[in-house]
């Protein structure tokens, strides 16, 4: 999962405390235009916010308030060290998340959720998911190596058996960024991620999270998860078995097929601006997501605060 380098020069850096206080390092990109909706970036596992401002760029051009964040331990939200930061998987759906959408929910304004991998995974974790009008979602997967390719399943299983272990006991982290995969991940993630990825349906096949998946069952919203047919980490068999969790919530599903002349979209290239027509897709489908009840969106651009 390699990291875009960039700049936030178009967007307003904010701190954003999430529900605990942990202060959240995250942008604003206010609309451009007329307003359509705010909307929350959801990002990947170990991938900064950073990784997403071409996107969050383009929504604003197009009338979309934009807010994107590091979660706790990554980025900008990164504590002095990672060897004893204290946090669970979970808390990146249910404090930091959480408190985005709290952030900029103004109750007039249509809210909408563009997830990626963890972040499209995170919609069930947060309690207030009610107050999302809408979302669209790339490349979730349940993370299990049955519905990998042969050849990326053989990589995995190495990755969570052999070679991660043997970095966190030396690190006291899992330390990413050695393999040039992303931010380096707190112990509780890296704990957490291997047990959920040893299941075929993910963290709904965990005794423990019980309680959890049904909050996954509350979601009511109109869900769009979208994933590619060459992503080795998370092909559309492995969207179709975690996307069972959202049992009650109105989901359809896209298979993107590849364009040899951009070339290969695998887990990352969603975000690329090569394959800005799927960003289009995306904010197209919001735009006619917006309850008819509510009066027009059409006011001064910006985040409800």
């Amino acid at each position: 999962m390699t990291v875009l380098s960039a700049d936030f020069s178009t967007g307003q850096p904010i701190k954003l405390a999430a529900m605990d206080g942990y202060p959240l390092a995250a942008t604003l990109y206010p609309a451009k235009s007329c307003l359509l909706g705010n909307l929350i970036v959801a990002g990947a596992t170990g991938v900064q916010q950073r990784f997403y401002r071409r996107f969050a760029e383009y929504a604003s051009r197009r009338g979309f308030s934009v807010l994107t964040l590091d979660y706790r331990g990554i980025g900008g939200s990164k504590p002095d060290s990672l060897k004893s930061f204290k946090m669970s998987y979970q808390d990146w759906g249910s404090l930091d998340l959480t408190a985005a959408v709290e952030y900029v929910d103004d109750g007039i304004t249509p809210l909408y959720w563009i997830g990626h991998s963890f972040g499209s995974q995170a919609l069930g974790l947060i309690p207030n998911h009610h107050k999302v009008t809408a979302a669209y979602c790339f490349g979730v997967g349940a993370g299990w190596i049955g519905w990998m390719p042969r050849l990326e399943a053989i990589k995995v299983r190495l990755l969570w058996s052999l070679i991660m272990p043997l970095i966190v006991s030396c690190k006291g982290y899992m330390a990413w960024s050695l393999l040039g995969m992303g931010d380096d991940l707190p112990l509780g993630v890296y704990r957490d991620w291997r047990r959920w990825c040893a299941y075929p349906h993910h963290l709904f096949d965990d005794p423990k999270m019980t309680a959890v998946a049904k909050n996954y069952a509350q979601v009511r919203i109109p869900c769009i998860f979208a994933n590619a047919i060459d992503d080795r980490w998370a092909p559309p068999a492995s969207r179709d078995a975690f996307i069972k969790g959202y049992s009650n919530a109105p989901l359809m599903v896209r298979n993107l097929s590849l364009d040899k002349a951009k070339g290969s979209i695998g887990h990352m290239g969603y975000f690329r601006e090569s394959f800005s027509t799927f960003w289009d897709e995306a904010l197209e489908w919001f735009a006619v997501q917006s309850p008819s009840e509510q009066p027009s969106p059409c006011r001064q651009a910006g985040a409800s605060r």
